[in-house]
């Protein structure tokens, strides 16, 4: 259920009708927008009817959400949402690109990396200290080291950075070292860390699972933002089909389909989505015109002695000129990279 309070209710009105929401056993969850404030009533609300709150003063009308993820509609949040991430934002007409190597396998390799895709034009530097991998025998990542390594390039290169968080143990830890912190596929439905990254002020980046719906990407979403921490975006990865000639399957749909229902803003990641790095720049570029607020692709400067994911991984000329194809896209449909 919504709350919308009047363009000129006042702060101890919407205190009170958040206090309502309360007393009633509900969280109250307030977006203050320029000309009026709404309020988010999260929690079973089937024995509450909508005239509970028709009647205090300052409240314009009440709405019932019909969607399972409450907070993530746009039926909560009719705008869409802005991602801050220091000065770059994510969810605005322009599309903001991150890149760089999927695990931090060295300081000169995490260096050279960072330099390429920034003169390339990167707006965020992404880089993997812990790995989640299929075999436990894989390359794991670098783990603390490598998130001191991430935050040295960050302070050279002075480039906001994202990496992966896997445990809810380690979420504080790696809050210290990076901007934005990365849900994996593969915990897209752990439970136990969405809890923990809603409960921390950081941007996070959240991966659809590879066999998940659209409405259970949303509905971890939901826990995230019900935890407090509102500055989530999603991303499409491909998901997993009968198809083999690519890693995964690319679900273009799925970028309009979330802008239809979510404010969220919407990344998309054609390098795992294709696992062929042939195939990144086209699917960027369809991915860009689908409607994608930002792209996430792997750079590495030696593909071939990458210790994870090299066939997805561009070479940083190859990566310059996927910034100035996704940038003509852009300017087609009237955005800008």
């Amino acid at each position: 259920m919504v709350i919308i309070m009047k363009h000129n209710a006042s702060a101890q009105e919407i205190a009170q009708a958040m206090k309502r929401v309360q007393e009633l056993g509900f969280k109250a969850h307030p977006i203050i927008g320029e000309e009026r404030t709404i309020i988010g009533v999260v929690g079973d609300e089937r024995p509450i009817e909508p005239d509970a709150f028709d009647t205090l003063d300052g409240v314009e009308r009440t709405v019932r959400v019909l969607r399972p993820f409450k907070l993530a509609s746009r039926e909560f949040h009719p705008e869409g949402s802005v991602v801050r991430v220091n000065g770059t934002t994510i969810g605005t007409q322009q599309v903001v690109i991150m890149a760089g190597p999927c695990s931090i396998e060295s300081r000169e390799q995490l260096m050279e990396a960072a330099h390429a895709v920034k003169e390339a034009g990167a707006s965020i530097l992404r880089a993997g200290a812990f790995k989640p991998r299929t075999s436990p025998y894989s390359f794991q990542g670098m783990g603390l080291k490598g998130l001191e390594l991430l935050r040295e390039v960050h302070e050279q290169y002075h480039l906001p950075t994202i990496t992966e968080v896997i445990a809810p143990q380690d979420v504080a830890l790696v809050a210290q070292y990076a901007d934005v912190l990365q849900v994996g596929a593969r915990n897209m439905q752990n439970f136990a860390l969405l809890h923990a990254v809603g409960q921390i002020q950081k941007p996070v980046l959240l991966k659809r699972g590879m066999m998940s719906t659209i409405e259970e990407l949303l509905m971890a979403a939901e826990y995230i933002l019900s935890n407090g921490n509102a500055r989530v975006m999603l991303c499409e990865r491909g998901i997993r089909t009968y198809e083999t000639a690519t890693r995964n399957t690319f679900d273009i749909n799925a970028i309009p389909v979330l802008k239809s229902l979510t404010h969220l803003p919407v990344v998309a990641d054609p390098s795992h989505g294709t696992g062929k790095w042939e195939l990144v720049t086209p699917v960027a570029r369809g991915a860009v015109a689908a409607g994608a607020d930002g792209l996430i692709i792997e750079v590495h400067p030696n593909p071939a002695q990458a210790l994870s994911d090299g066939a997805q991984s561009l070479k940083p000329e190859k990566f310059a000129q996927l910034v100035q194809d996704v940038k003509r896209v852009a300017e087609a449909v009237g955005r800008s990279a």
